[in-house]
């Protein structure tokens, strides 16, 4: 049975995932604006209406993040490979 080495806590890298967090939130917030919509008012909606709207953001978010990491690793490739920590 294969067992993981614990995890060195200063290899792990929580910065960038903080930062993909705030940046999913950003795209979110994004995606309500263009809508006409803030948070708050999403939040005051009947439940099902708030879902398929946020189910929309989501994509939209998850749309966008995808295009910054493939963005990210192509930059990775061109500049000989993703950074060592």
């Amino acid at each position: 049975m294969a067992t993981t080495p614990p995890t060195d806590p200063e290899l792990t890298d929580t910065g960038a995932r903080e930062s993909y967090e705030h940046l999913e939130q950003a795209y979110i917030l994004e995606y309500l604006r263009s809508q006409g919509l803030t948070l708050e008012q999403v939040r005051a909606m009947p439940a099902e209406q708030a879902k398929e709207i946020m189910r929309a953001a989501s994509i939209y978010a998850s749309a966008q993040m995808a295009t910054v990491e493939a963005r990210a690793h192509l930059v990775e490739e061109l500049h000989g490979g993703p950074r060592a920590l």
